[in-house]
């Protein structure tokens, strides 16, 4: 008797466009995205309607999506090898969340961890989009027919919403939808040059991330005043801020990891075995590392900003080749539930 072949991966992830990517986007996500794409069929979004659901100015939103089509392209992502496009030129999607909304229990969106904390963050904006937020996430997956999605710990609860919601529908309505599983891939936690207990995040401040867009002096600037501890002798026993880490520890190995996650082995292994650590001397090392990294996508990125219109039907393009596989989803979404 044969074995049952396992259907094919189909890949679906986005990235909201609420201002400059950094380092940390790059480990997280970006260059994940540039093997994906070479392996299965890929649909990497641009998430603006989930980035509706923070405080954002409307003169900035359209050139803030332009912005990270373009993070896309210049980091690697190729049109001919996966589908490119920005949520909301995807009808669909919205369409298919409030479907999902009418068979998703209150209480499922209740026990959301993302939700309270970033409740907390954006105290004077608790919206109804930030609470429903899984549920157009849901959605965005289950209307490409995705069944793997490539996401960090912090999301796995909503890819998990994502699968019961395909259980659920299927249940009441019919076979339909594939039973999407989190993509868990390594995810290095880079901390922030300036409170290095914290991740690395946009909303800390500008000082405080390496911006994939940033020129050499100003990568240089950043790096050179990166917290650090004084002794120049790394403990590692003083670097989880779980345990109360040591700020200045914790910056000082930050450093150092970046070394490694940059593949400059060579340096990594010189600097660990040092008993003292010129820090002067370390972040030149990093700062040479991150500028050599990324030259090649400045350059690709600075070509693209001369050409905005090729990046615009670049995503129309993408929306096209979106809206064929979402038609036919929605197509059988509402047969299924009786409306067509």
């Amino acid at each position: 008797m044969s074995k049952e072949k396992e259907p094919q991966k189909i890949i679906y992830s986005g990235v909201q466009p609420t201002g400059k990517l950094h380092i940390g986007n790059y480990f997280g996500a970006l260059r994940n995205f540039v093997s994906l794409q070479t392996q299965y069929p890929c649909y990497f979004s641009i998430a603006d309607l989930h980035s509706l659901t923070a405080d954002f100015d409307p003169k900035e939103k359209m050139n803030q999506v332009l912005s990270l089509a373009m993070d896309y392209l210049a980091i690697g992502l190729d049109p001919k090898r996966c589908t490119i496009f920005v949520q909301s030129q995807v009808p669909e999607v919205a369409e298919l969340a409030w479907i999902f909304n009418c068979i998703t229990p209150v209480k499922e969106l209740e026990r959301m961890t993302q939700f309270k904390d970033k409740a907390l963050v954006q105290k004077q904006n608790v919206n109804m989009g930030l609470f429903d937020y899984p549920v157009l996430q849901a959605a965005d997956i289950l209307l490409f027919r995705a069944n793997a999605v490539p996401v960090g710990v912090d999301q796995v609860q909503h890819v998990e919403l994502a699968r019961d919601t395909a259980k659920r529908f299927n249940a009441a309505f019919g076979e339909t939808f594939a039973h999407p599983e989190a993509l868990l891939t390594e995810s290095p936690k880079i901390m922030s040059l300036t409170e290095p207990l914290k991740k690395m995040s946009k909303s800390l401040g500008e000082k405080t991330y390496i911006a994939l867009t940033d020129e050499p002096e100003v990568i240089r600037e950043k790096i050179g005043k990166a917290v650090t501890e004084a002794t120049g002798v790394i403990d590692e026993k003083k670097i989880d801020p779980l345990d109360g880490g040591d700020a200045g520890m914790r910056g000082a190995w930050n450093l150092l990891e970046m070394l490694k996650l940059f593949g400059n082995a060579r340096e990594y292994n010189r600097f660990k075995k040092m008993k003292k650590v010129s820090y002067k001397e370390l972040k030149e090392a990093v700062a040479d590392e991150i500028i050599e990294h990324f030259s090649l996508f400045r350059r690709h990125r600075k070509e693209l900003e001369k050409d905005p219109k090729k990046v615009m039907k670049i995503l129309q393009a993408g929306a096209i080749r979106a809206r064929k596989t979402a038609i036919a989803t929605m197509d059988e979404v509402r047969r299924k539930i009786g409306i067509r």
